[in-house]
Parts: C-alpha cells; structure tokens; sequence
C-alpha cells in the first residue's frame, strides 16, 4: 500500500480506532482489506496443506482483536504500522491455532511452517512454529528492539527503511539489528 493509495481521513479512521470507535473500524477495514488479504494469504502458503485455518478467517479474526481491544494505548502512527501490527496478530493466531493443534493430538503433532521464502538465512525449507515462537520471546527477553525490528520485518512485511522511520533509528542501524537478530533466531530454531 503506497500513500497515494491511502484516502485523506485515514489517520482520523486510526486515531478512532485507536479510541475504539466501531464505526471508524468498519471504515477502515475496506481500505485496508486488500493489503490484509495478501499477507494472509503469504502466511497461509507458508502453513501445512491440510491447514483448517481460511485466509478470510485469518483476516477477520486479527483485525477484530485488533480493533476490538480493550487496550486504549494503541496508538497507530500511520496505516503501514496498522497493517503491519495487524500481521503480527495474525502470526499470533497462527501460533495459538499451532499450539491448540499440538495438544489435540497424541504424540504432540509438530506443525511446522515454511520460512524458505521468507528468510534464505535459514537452511530447512519449514521450522516449527512454537519452537519460532518461543525464540521470538526469548529474542524479546533479550533484545526489545531486535524482537521487534523482527516482528515488523518478517511478521509484518516492513521495509528495513519503514521499520527505522516507526522506530526512529536509522535505516543501517535496522538492518544491522536484523542481521543479527535472525542470525541468533537460526541458531535458536536450527542449532547451527
């Protein structure tokens, strides 16, 4: 989604769901819609084939946490952090449906998710995702800023260029932190 994509209210329509104005979600959400839809979609394709989760439900399901949160903080400084706040709970849904999922079966199923698109660092084409998630809060434990130059890179799609202007820091200091960050997460996930 570029800015001359993006109506002029917009960041009236943030601020109201921010402040939990409905009439504001139902606003935004057809604005929003199609750039939610691809990166469910992305997400989905990385998942197991026999996923029962739906791209849809993906999407309804994150944006009404979302919006419907009873955390008055949230603030959102422009659409691009909305979006991409809105693709970390979707992994968030992904990891719980993972984690309910493991403890139907018997045996504790590992569900795994494909990572090869996402990041060549790593060497297998899937990993597990409670194993990704609980790196990622062991990452948050012990480096705030990585966890989160990683959530909104790898999670939510952001440039390294639209991470450093939500986190003020500068692009070569993002990109340095990624490197970092995802080279200590594969030797979380992969022990390499």
């Amino acid at each position: 989604m570029t800015a001359k994509d993006v109506p002029q209210n917009v960041s009236t329509l943030l601020a109201g769901v921010a402040a939990g104005d409905t009439a504001a979600a139902d606003e935004l959400f057809p604005i929003v819609y199609d750039e939610l839809h691809r990166r469910a979609a992305a997400y989905m394709r990385r998942e197991r084939d026999d996923h029962t989760l739906q791209t849809t439900a993906l999407i309804h399901e994150a944006y009404l946490r979302l919006v419907r949160s009873d955390d008055q903080s949230a603030q959102f400084r422009n659409v691009d952090h909305f979006i991409a706040t809105a693709s970390i709970v979707m992994r968030r849904i992904l990891v719980n449906h993972a984690k309910a999922r493991q403890a139907q079966k018997r045996g504790g199923e590992v569900v795994t998710m494909r990572i090869d698109s996402v990041s060549p660092l790593f060497t297998k084409p899937a990993i597990d995702l409670i194993a990704l998630d609980s790196a990622m809060e062991d990452l948050r434990d012990r480096d705030a800023t990585q966890h989160r130059i990683v959530e909104m890179r790898f999670f939510g799609g952001l440039t390294v260029e639209q991470c450093a202007g939500l986190l003020k820091m500068s692009p070569r200091t993002v990109y340095y932190e990624w490197s970092h960050a995802r080279a200590w997460l594969r030797t979380q996930i992969e022990g390499v």
